[in-house]
């Protein structure tokens, strides 16, 4: 037996109302959470289009076939950044004429895989055995409105498809529970000497990996209580009698990781030669959903966690790619220079109470953060709709060759306090070794930022 889809009915209106207009298919994402049992999407949004390079219109097959794989994936993770914990990229459909039902098989199967391969790439976290791993192809005939949905388990790349149930399902994201955090975070990364370009990759990603791992192994308080994660995150709040669900509201989490330094850990220190080091310093506004069907407290705690990983890795990517794209100057050894960093920006989604993200640059406007989420999400964002999470901070890069760091020590931790600040990083590396690990990141994409021509 396949798995079952619950969809938002505005999902359903969304692909209905999507017009061909001469193309000779319309794709796009689908977005949710998964659960044991069934999946949840609660928005489709279409892959913008691409200019055509002098295909020919009278043969729309031709163009069906030579589907883009590396913009639909780049899209993928361009509104990959925009979820907040608990939701996923959950599939992809295809929208086409009855005569090209059954050519886009093969093509779509290409682009789920590559999408999970290079989401998970960039990931501080890995997928549990207990997870699902099947992820949806939804296909809708523009004359007909017949759907076919089928998935596949990215797991296996020779799986073949199954069937699966598409069922709608009105308000459903409206009672869904947020869990907010905010998290002080203090990780120190040095850099060595050799082979710029490689380990300066590979030293923030391993960084960012040793802190991953603590944040994995905290403790975490909701509403100031521990809970056994096998527990009903909602056990002894009251519910309507004949209702299943419940009436949406936010729950605080505190995660307490400095609990986990403990002797061991803090005992054995190294010291190496290094051109400079990395630190990101500071706070930041963590947030995250989930369903409000009997959901467990192990499945929002694991959603708190994820974000907390995804926000600080996403931030530290997006510095690089904005040093990259204003071409800075390199500066001398000793000079700094400061940088506005980009600070979490959240927007709801019509008819729910889910919130997606996006990150901006103080020089960025209010207009341009909604242009974009207009652009990736589809959907019309008011600027009143925009709320900033974190208020603006600053940045300095500057060179410290040959300078001695420890490479295991760590700051204390500081309890978490409600401070509204975005993560403060200082980099104390030549800014053109930091243009080098940028071109590295941006090889497979750099075109595709915001989706400017």
């Amino acid at each position: 037996m396949g798995r079952t889809y619950i969809v938002e009915e505005t999902v359903g209106q969304y692909l209905s109302n999507i017009s061909l207009q001469g193309k000779a298919f319309v794709c796009g994402l689908l977005i949710g959470q998964c659960s044991s049992q069934k999946d949840y999407v609660i928005l489709a949004t279409r892959t913008p289009p691409k200019e055509e390079n002098n295909e020919n219109p009278r043969h729309p097959k031709a163009k069906l076939d030579n589907l883009d794989e590396e913009w639909a994936t780049e899209h993928a993770n361009q509104v990959s950044r925009m979820l907040p914990g608990g939701l996923l990229v959950l599939g992809v459909f295809i929208i086409t004429t009855l005569e090209l039902a059954n050519d886009f098989q093969n093509a779509l199967r290409r682009i789920i895989f590559a999408m999970v391969k290079s989401m998970n790439r960039k990931r501080l976290w890995s997928f549990t055995e207990e997870e699902v791993s099947e992820r949806v192809l939804v296909h809708l005939c523009s004359s007909t409105k017949k759907i076919s949905c089928r998935t596949y388990d990215v797991h296996d790349p020779k799986c073949s498809p199954r069937p699966a149930d598409w069922k709608y399902q009105n308000g459903l994201s409206t009672s869904w529970l947020s869990l907010e955090c905010t998290v002080n975070i203090n990780i120190h990364i040095p850099l060595s000497t050799t082979s710029v370009t490689y380990t300066l990759e590979k030293n923030t990603k391993n960084g960012l990996t040793r802190w991953a791992k603590q944040i994995e192994n905290g403790v975490y308080l909701i509403n100031g209580k521990v809970k056994d994660g096998d527990c009903d995150l909602l056990e002894g709040q009251k519910k309507s009698r004949g209702n299943t669900q419940v009436t949406s509201h936010s729950l605080d989490v505190r995660v307490l990781t400095h609990l986990l330094l403990n002797s061991d850990h803090r005992s054995t220190a190294t010291v190496q030669t290094c051109s400079g080091s990395i630190n990101l310093k500071g706070a930041v506004k963590c947030r995250a959903y989930i369903h409000s069907n009997r959901p467990k407290v192990k499945d929002a705690v694991q959603a708190v966690k994820r974000d907390i990983l995804n926000t600080v890795a996403d931030r530290c990517e997006i510095l690089f790619e904005d040093l990259l794209l204003n071409e800075i100057s390199e500066k001398k050894d000793s000079e700094k220079e400061f940088h506005i960093l980009p600070h979490r920006v959240f927007v709801p989604i019509p008819g729910s109470t889910v919130m997606f993200c996006d990150y901006k640059f103080g020089d960025e406007s209010a207009e341009e953060i909604r242009d974009h989420f207009i652009e990736m999400l589809d959907q019309m964002i008011q600027l009143d709709d925009l709320e900033v999470a974190e208020e603006i901070n600053t940045a300095y890069v500057s060179s410290s060759l040959n300078s001695e760091v420890s490479l295991d020590k760590t700051d204390d931790e500081q309890p978490v306090q409600p401070i509204k600040t975005t993560i403060v990083l200082k980099i104390q590396q030549n800014i053109g070794v930091i243009a080098a690990f940028a071109v590295a990141v941006l090889a497979a994409g750099i075109s595709f930022h915001y989706f400017s021509d």
